[in-house]
């Protein structure tokens, strides 16, 4: 959280080393708008009718959800977020103290795939808006050649953000908080004033169990900020509250994820096909009036781009981290190109959207689970990060352990991951398990959480980790028996 007037400067050249104590200037209130600018995105929207016409719920049973599952997920996004301040890197380089440096590789390479998804995600979903404020104020329909550029667009202004880095994404972030803020309030009104409340409040409610599963759907999306966490919170001083990190994470996501999903189940009342739309920004433009949906959907366009900056900039440090030995603005760019290529597949060739971004949710939390109970549990048990070990990838690494792995985290972490699929159910898979009442509530990331936590509390912990520079075990025992 550094300020232009830093020596890092208008552009982050850090990359993975640990930011040194000095340079660590940044505020616990700064992780506010952080957390409301990676929630400023018209899918909640489509999620909330989700809640109304797939899992059947009323209105009450939709604020439950959306008060329980940012609590949830922000509160775990901000616990983890307290490495950051102990060990001054990213999130995928303290997970080589956990992992070890061949180790983390794996779950490094899985996090770094899923991001891919999450990216191209964003980009549709901004490219949508983009077009659809076209159609609304110039009438220009929706071409192949359009969604081509609309998507180049995005895309670009996507890498230049995340490529200024941290300085960037802050101000960008405060200045979206605000706007966002402002034209929220003004659609809230509109709904108020225009909604027939006696059909919403009309509603029977749903079952119990499907009230649960909306909760792991709306909650999946925060899961996956999880190992992004320390990535923000790395220019704290170390002496920074963590229980203002969590608070303020939780915070500034809950304030825009509670509205935004009630917004949707409202507006799913009387138009219920949002629940399934292929461009569920459009919906936006049809049920506002211009004065309101044009300067809100540029604004929800902006907290998309914002969104996207975020995941390519932590994609940045998790590439590095996988041995792409480039630049951190380089490695940023790898990122960008796929998003172009999957969202043009997704926009012009996929046949459902939301059934595409549910399923790539389902998938993408499990994933993470599995490395965010591991490294739950790490580092519950140690209080600072050797520096110097988790730069260095050699076999002098104080994390090298054995062979480059921590076996028990290795062990704990793959077979969570499988578990995790077991209960898993998506359009294109079906675990065996899927069926039973955790899979068909959509808790299978959670069921993931406590089976690698568990298991890598249970394990022994890793040995010392063996040193070029020790005496061979022969002469270690000889000297031992002198």
């Amino acid at each position: 959280m550094p300020h232009a007037s830093d020596a890092e400067g208008a552009i982050e050249t850090r990359g993975l080393e640990p930011v040194p104590d000095a340079e660590r200037t940044g505020h616990v209130r700064e992780l506010f708008p952080t957390w409301v600018a990676a929630n400023i995105s018209v899918l909640l929207l489509t999620m909330g009718a989700g809640l109304i016409v797939s899992n059947g719920l009323n209105f009450w049973q939709v604020l439950t959800v959306a008060i329980a599952a940012p609590v949830l997920s922000y509160g775990i996004v901000g616990v983890i977020s307290i490495a950051g301040k102990r060990g001054g890197s990213p999130g995928m380089a303290l997970s080589r103290a956990v992992f070890g440096q061949r180790g983390n590789l794996f779950p490094g390479t899985l996090i770094w795939v899923a991001r891919w998804g999450w990216e191209t995600i964003n980009a549709v979903t901004g490219a949508y808006a983009v077009l659809t404020v076209l159609d609304l104020l110039f009438g220009i329909e929706s071409s192949t050649p359009l969604i081509i550029v609309t998507l180049l667009l995005f895309v670009a202004a996507t890498f230049l953000v995340s490529g200024l880095g941290i300085n960037a994404l802050r101000v960008c972030s405060t200045w979206s908080t605000y706007l966002f803020g402002a034209f929220s309030v003004l659609v809230l009104v509109h709904l108020v004033a225009n909604t027939d409340w006696s059909a919403v409040f009309a509603r029977p409610a749903g079952s119990t169990a499907m009230m649960v599963a909306g909760i792991g759907t709306i909650a999946a999306g925060g899961i996956s900020w999880v190992p992004s966490g320390p990535d923000f919170t790395r220019y704290l001083p170390r002496t920074a509250s963590s229980r203002a990190v969590v608070g303020s994470t939780v915070g500034g996501a809950g304030i825009v994820v509670l509205p935004m999903v009630l917004m949707g189940a409202v507006m799913a009342v009387s138009t219920p096909s949002l629940a399934s739309a292929q461009d569920p920004v459009s919906f936006i433009g049809e049920l506002l009036p211009a004065w309101i949906s044009v300067p809100y959907l540029v604004i929800a366009l902006i907290g998309m781009l914002l969104i996207n900056s975020m995941s390519m900039y932590s994609a940045g440090f998790t590439a590095q981290t996988l041995g792409i030995n480039v630049p951190r603005t380089w490695a940023v760019s790898v990122n960008a190109v796929i998003s172009l290529v999957f969202g043009f597949l997704l926009m012009v060739v996929a046949t459902s959207f939301i059934g595409s971004f549910i399923s790539f949710l389902t998938l993408l939390a499990v994933a993470f689970s599995a490395w965010i109970g591991v490294f739950g549990v790490d580092m519950l048990r140690r209080r600072s990060y050797d520096g110097e070990a988790l730069m260095d990838t050699s076999r002098t690494s104080a994390y090298w352990y054995r062979g480059g792995f921590a076996w028990p985290a290795m062990v704990a972490w793959g077979v969570a991951l499988v578990v995790g699929l077991l209960f898993t159910k998506v359009d294109w898979f079906s675990g065996p398990l899927a069926g039973s009442w955790i899979g068909a509530n959509g808790l299978g990331w959670l069921v993931t959480i406590v089976v690698a936590a568990v298991l890598y509390a249970v394990l022994p912990r890793p040995a010392r980790p063996a040193r070029a520079d020790d005496p061979e075990p022969e002469a270690a025992s000889a000297t031992l028996c002198i």
